[in-house]
């Protein structure tokens, strides 16, 4: 189990630092030029604490799907992915709109592209671990 909760935990890491890519570094890019103001510049980002960040994210998904999800399964997994996704991702998306100047579209895009991820992750999480 513990193997299989390692590779997952890579997975789903790398998994998401590449949709994090296309979302954030691609697809959204022109968004993030047109409100500049809201952000750090590039130079004053702090990269190695947003991979940490993935990585403590990462690792709570596994664990709480490894520990608590007693049928493991790739449904399992997805069901799991899209509850822990929406959650996540309406309160990234629309509780940062509520107190920050963002786009509404980029609310939205921030919501969807993170339950898109949580549900990848659920489906890899499932794969790996189903019984």
């Amino acid at each position: 189990m513990v193997k299989r909760i390692l590779l997952a935990v890579v997975i789903v890491f790398v998994t998401w630092s590449v949709l994090d890519f296309i979302l954030h570094g691609l697809l959204l890019s022109s968004t993030y030029e047109a409100t500049s103001s809201l952000w750090r510049p590039m130079d004053q980002m702090n990269m190695p604490l947003m991979y940490f960040v993935t990585l403590v994210f990462t690792v709570c998904f596994v664990m709480i799907y490894a520990l608590w999800v007693e049928q493991k399964s790739i449904k399992s997994g997805i069901q799991f992915g899209a509850l822990f996704g929406l959650a996540t991702g309406f309160s990234m998306g629309f509780g940062s709109y509520s107190y920050m100047p963002i786009p509404y579209a980029l609310a939205w895009s921030w919501f969807i592209g993170t339950w898109i991820e949580t549900v990848v992750a659920g489906a890899i999480v499932g794969w790996i671990m189903k019984s």
